[in-house]
């Protein structure tokens, strides 16, 4: 069996490393076409080299075609991997840095609120790019496999405007799957669940052991939980609030909703600093950081170290390999997919991106109907899906119009900012990370004039958060290599959860 895949963003060495090692312990898949591309060709170099190691350790004939010429890496690809993070770290860090100064305090900024809409902002121009390249000279027919956040918004616009049949994977549903096994005291497989909504305000609507609905006892078992009653504080007031389970983090979830960060003296109330993804302020800009950093001073003891061995019961949780696999085999996998709603949710739109069951075999990704979600929990996404639809559109036109419609709409951001505050923080957003917008050239122009007025609303210029804390310098990391070693090579980077490890 051959056909070819093409990792793009490939320099991210967390997702593309162990999704490779989960392709490739795919027995029909010794002899594919691997191909790697990255503007980055420092970090493609050294990615490619330890995964081109790891290939050559498995006994496969496969080696890399590492370019930096993205359409000669996506050509007569059948699978594309996406798993770029546009503007890097350096434009992350205006996500977070930039709406603390007006006081909207985020824990990670990649999905909603302020951070996630403007990395949407950089992301939807740039993949609508792949998305061309992959249109003109990929297979005809080629699935666009999407881990890039804001993955609800960046999946909408390839479907909509990109042309390309796309889905979007995520692992938070398996996270929250995992939890819920836990506090009844139950192994996961013991416990089948059903999960509808958006991605990363996604529900679980039914919880079934043994024929059992388990979802009327999961309040009290996480009230009652000795670790996720201090760590999962504004998951379990939403479960108590709405009566359902949300799949997303702690951390997550409080900035995607208007409650429990607005106000500075509270949001130590609902967070806990065990695990930057259970609440600290920028947690996840400081360990993607500290990753980065790590790798590019340890990278010469990574080649040194054994490499990833390609076993079934090695594969990761990821979705993406099981549905390469379902499709080229015909074995069936069940998981949870980021699609086009189409009526799989009848309660909300369906342009917007859901993610709900779907079935894998050879016959194609199946999604099943799901019906009408609680009332309360469609309420909660509508409100977000309103915000990705704005931000969709904004990044498509190059309307600042719209998009400040969906700063104004976003939940926390409304919760935190008056409108002239909310203009001014986008202005500000626009100019920082001007280069990675080119479909906004006018907008910025005119920002920059404002900007430069000097009759600006006072800012709290240097303020940190409620729950910031020091990003460790490579020298600090060495005292824990073990633990600097698995922050750098996580694509999952809140898997391991110390305060839960008691």
């Amino acid at each position: 069996m051959s056909f070819k895949i093409a990792f793009i963003g490939a320099g991210s060495i967390g997702f593309t490393r162990g999704l490779l090692r989960d392709i490739l312990a795919v027995k029909e898949f010794n002899n594919i076409e691997v191909a790697f591309t990255d503007i980055n060709e420092h970090n493609l170099e050294m990615v490619t080299q330890l995964c081109q190691r790891d290939i050559d350790q498995n006994g496969l004939k496969i080696k890399i075609q590492a370019t930096a010429d993205r359409r000669e890496a996506v050509k007569n690809a059948r699978y594309v991997f996406n798993v770029v993070r546009i503007g890097g770290i350096e434009a992350y860090q205006h996500d977070i840095d930039i709406p603390l100064k007006y006081g909207v305090d985020q824990c990670v900024g990649d999905t909603l609120c302020a951070g996630g809409i403007m990395y949407g902002q950089r992301g939807i121009v740039a993949i609508l790019d792949f998305c061309k390249d992959i249109r003109e000279v990929a297979q005809p027919g080629c699935l666009l496999l999407n881990y890039a956040n804001p993955n609800a918004m960046v999946t909408w616009a390839c479907n909509k405007y990109g042309g390309v049949r796309t889905i979007g994977l995520c692992h938070g549903v398996q996270h929250g799957h995992e939890q819920i096994a836990n506090v009844f005291g139950l192994k996961k497989e013991e416990v089948d669940i059903i999960c509808a909504g958006i991605n990363h305000q996604t529900w679980y609507i039914q919880i079934r052991h043994n024929g059992e609905d388990l979802t009327g006892k999961l309040l009290e078992a996480f009230q009652k939980h000795p670790e996720y009653s201090v760590t999962e504080k504004v998951r379990i007031d939403m479960l108590k609030r709405f009566g359902y389970y949300s799949t997303e983090s702690n951390g997550h979830l409080s900035e995607y909703v208007p409650w429990y960060r607005k106000r500075p003296g509270e949001i130590t109330d609902w967070i806990d600093l065990g695990c930057w993804i259970n609440g600290e302020t920028g947690g996840y800009l400081r360990v993607t950081t500290e990753g980065r950093n790590w790798f590019e001073t340890d990278f010469p003891n990574w080649m040194k170290e054994p490499a990833f061995e390609y076993k079934e019961e090695l594969r990761s949780k990821e979705h993406g390999s099981y549905i390469v696999e379902g499709l080229e085999t015909g074995r069936i996998y069940r998981g949870h997919f980021n699609v086009v709603n189409n009526g799989a949710i009848s309660n909300l739109p369906d342009d917007a991106i859901v993610e709900v069951p779907g079935y894998v075999d050879a016959n194609g990704i199946n999604i099943p109907r799901v019906g009408n979600l609680p009332l309360g929990c469609a309420a909660v996404c509508n409100a977000s899906i309103s915000v990705q639809r704005l931000s969709v559109e904004a990044a498509v036109s190059g309307d600042d119009k719209l998009l400040r419609q969906a700063m104004m709409l976003d939940p926390l951001v409304g919760a935190v900012c008056n409108t002239n505050e909310i203009w001014q923080m986008t202005d500000e957003m626009l100019v920082a990370q001007k280069q990675w917008l080119p479909q906004y050239g006018k907008a910025i122009a005119e920002a920059e004039e404002r900007l430069k007025s000097g009759s600006l609303i006072p800012v709290k210029e240097g303020y940190k958060g409620a729950a910031r804390l020091h990003t460790k310098t490579v020298e600090e990391m060495a005292r824990d290599r073990e633990s600097a070693k698995r922050n750098a090579g996580a694509a999952d980077k809140a898997e391991e959860r110390p305060a839960e490890k008691k």
